[in-house]
């Protein structure tokens, strides 16, 4: 872990959001003391849709994944004033002491500290998960749906889900988050939240202590 001064909270954006969404979102986050991690998206979903077919090694797979979530941070960089991307733990935490956002480009760092085997398991919700830990921040993580669903949103009998426990979650086939995550939540004995990024003000709610305003669906699952 680095001693974090500034970090409140790391917030993962799912590439599914990118660009519009995502650029939206992250001009809300001016000044909200947040790290972002941003997913791999269509970059990364060619990738798994490419191995199905050739079927690369996991190691290959894994990196070239990673990268994809590098090449979305950098975009999106460019297309805001506040933010500027990190290449380490240090850097964010003097980016954020700047009164800057922090963009964490992951692929440097986590070559040199990686405690992930390479699997489509893993993905940025995972590897922001451990990010937060290791910033002692608090993690939301924000797609392209409410939050935790029975099954998939669309399917009859489809029920949300306001509240889970990481160890409940195991039983679950992959939802809105990966495979991953609730066992590092486990491990890591930490909470997160599930937010719909479309709605900005939503993620603003529930990262900024002076709105009380929760009216809308998100799911919290709980790893302590």
């Amino acid at each position: 872990m680095v001693e974090n001064m500034s970090i409140k909270q790391v917030i993962k954006i799912g590439g599914s959001l990118f660009p519009n969404h995502a650029i939206k979102l992250i001009n809300k986050l001016k000044n909200t003391n947040s790290c972002i991690i941003l997913g791999g998206g269509e970059f990364a979903n060619l990738i798994r849709k490419y191995d199905k077919e050739q079927n690369f090694s996991q190691n290959i797979t894994h990196w070239t994944a990673i990268d994809c979530m590098d090449i979305i941070a950098k975009l999106t960089n460019d297309k805001t004033n506040h933010t500027k991307i990190a290449y380490t733990l240090e850097e964010i935490n003097t980016i954020s002491e700047e009164g800057l956002t922090p963009i964490f480009a992951v692929s440097q760092f986590l070559k040199h500290n990686n405690p992930f085997k390479c699997s489509w398991d893993v993905t940025s919700d995972s590897i922001a998960a451990h990010i937060s830990h290791l910033l002692n921040a608090n993690l939301l993580i924000v797609t392209n749906v409410n939050g935790i669903y029975t099954q998939e949103p669309k399917e009859e009998g489809s029920t949300f889900i306001n509240k889970i426990d990481a160890k409940t979650l195991l039983t679950f086939p992959e939802t809105s988050i990966d495979v991953m995550l609730p066992s590092l939540l486990l491990r890591y004995g930490t909470n997160c939240y599930v937010v719909n990024g479309k709605y900005p003000e939503r993620v603003l709610s529930l990262i900024d202590d002076n709105i009380n305003n929760y009216n809308f669906d998100y799911t919290k699952i709980t790893g302590d």
